[in-house]
């Protein structure tokens, strides 16, 4: 979909030299922007992704991971 939006003479500039370093063009580049910016806002993503590192594996040493349970619990969030 074709779309006009207004952005800062700066944001422009930085943006057409990042899409030109990566080898993208603006629209990839705005696009690939969004996606990840919608991303974060949405809370059911950010949890599933949480989840997908936290999986339980069975294969994890029960040493390993009640070390690691307890070096989190100490942590300062």
């Amino acid at each position: 979909m074709k779309t006009a939006v207004s952005i800062p003479d700066d944001v422009f500039e930085d943006a057409d030299r990042l899409a030109r370093r990566l080898g993208h063009s603006r629209s990839q580049l705005y696009s690939r922007a969004l996606r990840e910016f919608v991303a974060r806002g949405e809370p059911s993503s950010v949890t599933a992704a949480l989840d997908a590192v936290v999986v339980e594996d069975p294969t994890i040493d029960a040493f390993v991971d009640r070390a690691g349970r307890r070096a989190v619990a100490r942590s300062d969030w």
